[in-house]
């Protein structure tokens, strides 16, 4: 059972990203960092965090009243403190807090550490990460035992699913779980693929496979509600071969994938589940990118497509981008700000801060438009931004 006491990371979805951009609280506090997966490297990120907050404690002390900096730090000390937490990390870490708003994001990208206290958040890693191509999410299901994990083309981290999620056919169920004169037994095979053996009283087969219907579209419409609704990711189904065939005729989630992993996922390590996963994902993440590069081509021959900065800077800010498409790892070290109602390129003396493509998503995505990253061999164009116009 987890702990009630343990801080909860936040589901980090576009519309979150949207609400922090309209915050007028300050100061905002933002503060990123790597982290470990496991022990013992995990030791350092404790060690690391705290030295952080000290940071932070510090450039509040430059403006503010010593009273209103501590019960700002406090949710900060009390996660530095959580043991639980430290040893269930990720990639990469991000923490925001303002007055009344408190919300940590486990990341599955290391990220820079950095902390930033200003009179707005500092949201482009966690809009970096929103906006990557390559994010897809895994359910790994038995009668038994139910896992998520989300995941990109590096990685694969699992996501704790809470406490009253049905992770098991008699969490789902409950007292309306036919009664057990039918013993399932799984059976490994070869690459870790099982099938099962049923052993009872002839007809209470056909009652069994009603409940296993049952349960997979309870767990079926949960993981729509809680996950893919929102984060609207590509959803992997890891199972045996009979448990697809069932997931299949109750599941009415769209986001999962026609193909799966047909294999006993507790046969195998996160590693090979990450690879297993990939190979699905990795044909439908190349065709998007197809799809997008054709969609970019067909809007430049209509002349509903650009490349040039200032076009793309001038249609921003009109509300005129539909699709902004931005170079991975690409950094302009300028700022665009807005002067009097006019926007203006400035230079900038911390391109580690700030970043005239990020700036121009971050208009984009105030006007409606959507943002994705790209890798530099697919992007149109080499000023690493594009994109595409509504009018």
């Amino acid at each position: 059972m987890e702990n009630p006491d343990m801080i909860k990371p936040d589901l980090l979805t576009q519309g979150l990203i949207h609400e922090l951009l309209t915050l007028n609280e300050v100061p905002c506090i933002s503060l990123y960092m790597p982290t470990h997966r496991s022990h013992p490297d995990n030791i350092q990120d404790t060690i690391r965090f705290e030295n952080l907050v000290k940071q932070v404690k510090a450039s509040l002390l430059e403006k503010y009243p010593t009273a209103e900096i501590q019960e700002l730090l406090e949710p900060l000390e009390t996660l530095a403190s959580d043991t639980e937490f430290w040893n269930n990390s990720s990639y990469g870490l991000g923490v925001l807090r303002s007055t009344g708003l408190f919300k940590v994001f486990r990341l599955q990208i290391p990220v820079e550490e950095l902390v930033i206290v200003a009179d707005s958040f500092h949201t482009k890693p966690l809009r970096h990460f929103l906006q990557s191509a390559d994010r897809y999410q895994v359910l790994t299901i038995t009668m038994d035992a139910i896992q998520f994990f989300e995941g990109n083309r590096h990685s694969l981290v699992e996501t704790k699913l809470p406490d009253d999620f049905p992770k098991t056919i008699t969490d789902a169920l409950g007292e309306e779980l036919t009664e057990k004169h039918i013993t399932v037994a799984s059976f490994g095979g070869v690459g870790g693929k099982s099938g099962n053996m049923h052993h009872g009283h002839g007809g209470k087969k056909d009652q069994v496979d009603d409940d296993t219907k049952r349960f997979f579209r309870i767990a079926a419409d949960a993981v729509y509600d809680n996950y893919s609704k929102p984060l609207g990711l590509p959803l992997i189904l890891a199972a045996l071969p009979e448990h697809h065939y069932h997931f299949n005729l109750v599941n009415k989630n769209p986001f999962v994938l026609p193909k799966g992993v047909e294999i006993n996922p507790q046969s195998v390590s996160i590693e090979k589940l990450a690879e297993l996963s990939w190979e699905v994902m990795q044909p439908v993440y190349l065709k998007k990118l197809e799809t997008l590069a054709g969609k970019f081509n067909q809007a430049k021959s209509d002349g509903l497509g650009c490349y040039n900065i200032e076009e793309v800077i001038e249609a921003a800010v009109a509300g005129r981008v539909d699709t902004l498409f931005i170079e991975e790892h690409r950094i302009i070290a300028k700022r665009l700000r807005n002067i009097n109602g006019t926007y203006k390129v400035m230079d900038v003396t911390q391109p580690k801060l700030d970043d005239l493509l990020d700036d121009i998503g971050e208009l984009v995505s105030k006007k409606g438009g959507k943002i994705l990253i790209l890798p530099k061999e697919i992007m149109p164009g080499k000023t690493g931004i594009a994109a595409i116009l509504r009018y």
